[in-house]
């Protein structure tokens, strides 16, 4: 691993889990995910992350079903800032800046563009860390017409390799 991006360690391999999700503007759901963190030679991890349907039932919607998808880097900066740049296939991409506490990462600063017909998401924030050795996070998103709101929020065990 680079050692410019060693304070992010604990996050490299594969998680696992289930969550849930919800906004002021849809029912609650729960997901499951899958979140991959790959280090290589330069000071950047890679990431990517895929969801699934798990319930409850909806018409159109079957268990396993895909949801969402997003790729990007996470890479450290001095004084334990932390950037994080998405994408996601419904036409967003974004930027994060945050600060790493041991093993929180606490993504405030967030600046998003959009396509036309992407979705009306404004803004979202993320808080990551580590429970119990679990890697769980909660993100936040505003829209045009609802504020910052909780969104969604996981608990994923790393999975063993191999």
């Amino acid at each position: 691993m680079h050692p410019g991006i060693a304070p992010l360690e604990f996050l490299v391999g594969t998680w696992r889990g289930e969550g849930v999700g919800g906004y002021p503007t849809m029912d609650g759901f729960r997901f499951g995910q899958e979140v991959r963190f790959v280090a290589g030679p330069k000071p950047v991890l890679a990431y990517t992350s895929r969801s699934w349907w798990l319930g409850p039932d909806a018409p159109g919607r079957a268990v396993g079903e895909p949801l969402a998808s997003e790729v990007g880097f996470w890479r450290m900066q001095p004084g334990g800032a932390v950037e994080v740049t998405l994408a996601h296939p419904f036409g967003i991409s974004e930027v994060f800046v945050g600060q790493l506490d041991e093993t929180k990462i606490d993504l405030r600063e967030n600046v998003l563009i959009r396509t036309r017909t992407a979705r009306e998401v404004q803004r979202s924030v993320r808080l990551y860390g580590l429970v119990e050795g679990d890697l769980a996070y909660a993100m936040d998103m505003e829209t045009a017409t609802t504020p910052m709101s909780p969104h969604l929020s996981a608990r994923l065990s790393r999975v063993a390799e191999g």
